[in-house]
């Protein structure tokens, strides 16, 4: 209820124009409730449910009535098919494989539309803090290019210092503003993961870009997708049975009565029963058990691939993780050397003691140091995410 709740006072915000303040775990549940992938998922899943309940259920009979002018004259009977002593178990069970596959794709799928509004959502974040850091080296190479100019009044600096920071100062001004243009693209990207209209910025992330806690893989169950193709493949498994047994037509049982002899030789109520099974004698379906057969290989290549690509996602990410978070537990250790640098580089040209260039080169350092950082942080992120996609199982689900 509370993220429902949430994606309403979203749509709500968009209609209205506003800019909504949207949490990192909003965006996870908005995607969920609105996503197309979801909601496909959710529909095949409701599907499969009907396909179950339609393989469960029984034959309707027949009855039938007629009138001939030989005796007996009336004639009335009732054909009940009898295919849940020949085809309803395994055609049920083959329903309920395919059903338990879509569940699983289903569980798949919600947690694929979590990873993408996770991401986009880490992406939003570095994209911010990176327009963030292009504008304050805007500011700051805006304020050297002012100290250099009055340095050269005052006949401390050559022209050439000035025009060193200016060509510097414009610089800064146009990587700000791309990344500023990067930035407001990458909240638009955000707003259509969540289902948010993308041609306008609607939402304002507020949960800020932190080195995110180590994730574990689950110790039991089956991936996901290896659960769902195990299920399909049982599923076509149960499907050849289906199409062989269908080869055989389902038998009935025909009971019923005759009456109305105008000769009164048979009076009263004649009974009547029969039995009939069809012969496959010119069709014995060939084709049908072919197409259930092939089916089933490519369940069986489908799930070797689902098996093969599942471990290599998971190794992948789990690598990804930790050498991001080494990455950015060093990047954080060389930030705080790399600023103080930069500070006292620009103190010691302001004094006099020390040359622009020195200046600059400690500058771009400062700034290559928390670009790098800022990376990192969300590369930690996304594989964080990486790892929860990819280790999740039917047993953690």
């Amino acid at each position: 209820m509370k993220h429902a709740g949430v994606v309403c006072l979203l749509l709500v915000s968009a209609s209205a124009g506003a800019q909504q303040p949207l949490t990192r775990a909003d965006a996870v549940a908005a995607a969920v409730a609105r996503g197309a992938r979801v909601a496909l998922a959710r529909a095949d899943t409701a599907a499969s449910a009907a396909t179950l309940a339609a393989a469960r259920m029984l034959q309707n009979p027949t009855a039938s009535a007629s009138y001939s002018k030989s005796a007996p004259q009336y004639h009335a009977s009732l054909d009940l098919p009898l295919d849940f002593l020949w085809l309803n178990g395994v055609r049920a069970a083959a329903a309920r494989e395919a059903l338990a596959a879509a569940r699983f794709r289903f569980a798949l799928e919600r947690a694929t539309a979590q990873y993408e509004a996770d991401t986009a959502y880490t992406a939003a974040l570095a994209a911010r803090a990176h327009a963030r850091l292009s504008r304050r080296n805007a500011i700051d190479a805006d304020s050297l290019r002012r100290i250099a100019a009055i340095r050269r009044d005052a006949g401390d600096a050559s022209d050439l210092d000035v025009e060193l920071a200016t060509v510097s100062a414009g610089q800064a001004a146009n990587a700000a503003t791309d990344d500023s243009l990067a930035a407001i693209a990458a909240l638009l990207d955000l707003q259509a993961a969540i289902g948010l209209p993308a041609d306008r910025v609607m939402v304002t992330p507020t949960d800020s870009l932190l080195l995110p806690d180590a994730v574990s893989p689950a110790d039991s169950g089956r991936p996901l997708a290896v659960a769902a193709a195990e299920a399909t493949l049982r599923s076509e498994e149960r499907s050849i049975s289906v199409a062989r047994r269908s080869a055989w037509a389902t038998p009935s049982v025909t009971m019923g009565f005759e009456t109305g002899d105008p000769a009164g030789d048979e009076p009263g109520i004649l009974p009547l029963v029969g039995f009939s099974v069809p012969l496959p004698l010119f069709n014995r379906n060939g084709p049908g058990v072919a197409l259930a057969t092939a089916a089933r290989e490519r369940a069986r290549t489908e799930l070797a691939v689902a098996e093969r690509e599942g471990a290599a996602g998971r190794a992948r990410a789990l690598r990804d993780q930790q050498t991001a978070r080494a990455r950015a537990a060093r990047d954080q250790a060389l930030l705080a050397s790399a600023e103080r640098v930069a500070s006292m580089s620009l103190t010691a040209y302001a004094e006099g003691a020390s040359p622009l260039a020195g200046v600059l080169e400690a500058r771009r350092a400062a700034r290559d140091a928390l670009g790098r950082y800022i990376d990192d942080l969300a590369a930690a992120n996304d594989a964080a995410a990486a790892v929860r996609l990819f280790t999740l199982t039917d047993a953690s689900r």
